[in-house]
């Protein structure tokens, strides 16, 4: 009896059409609005760089938290968990992919920001502009970058982007 049912079942589907019920969507208008547009050469604002505790809270938020509902805490004055349409803005997450000082959870996909500024920035081998165009789009020097592409999709403004430069590279304690 399991045979026959088995056989009814096998005669049933392939007799079928089952194309009225199975959702097909267009792959080409999906990629299309997926797409990001072609890597970009940022400049960085005048200013950008800050040492406004403000600016640097900011850049901290940003940096260790996800998304709206699931950040760990209330964004700080100057930064909002919705977008003008109001849904849910995404934060960096920088700390995903990225250790600095103070990281909880922190990733090693990406290169360790540790004492970046000292490191870094006050040896002269990288600058403020280097960050800010890594942030805003890292793949104008490397196409195959895993980063998120942040001014050219819009998930950040430039003044998050600038909070972030002024966060990575101000002094911790």
């Amino acid at each position: 009896m399991r045979k026959v049912i088995m056989l009814g079942l096998a005669t049933f589907l392939s007799a079928a059409d089952l194309s009225q019920v199975i959702e097909t969507p267009d792959a080409t208008a999906i990629l299309k609005k997926d797409a990001l547009p072609a890597a970009k050469a940022y400049v960085m604002p005048e200013g950008c760089v800050s040492n406004d505790p403000k600016a640097i809270a900011r850049g901290s938020y940003i940096f260790h938290n996800l998304n709206g509902k699931d950040a760990k805490e209330n964004p700080p004055e100057g930064l909002t968990r919705l977008l003008p349409d109001g849904k849910e803005k995404q934060m960096g997450n920088c700390v995903a992919c990225h250790n600095i000082e103070g990281a909880k959870g922190y990733g090693n996909i990406g290169p360790d920001l540790t004492k970046y500024k000292e490191l870094y920035m006050d040896s002269g081998v990288r600058n403020a502009q280097f960050m800010y165009q890594k942030i805003a789009d890292p793949r104008l020097d490397n196409p195959k970058s895993a980063m998120t592409v942040n001014l050219a999709n819009g998930l950040m403004n430039e003044r998050e982007v600038c909070d972030l430069v002024s966060y990575i590279t101000a002094v911790k304690k």
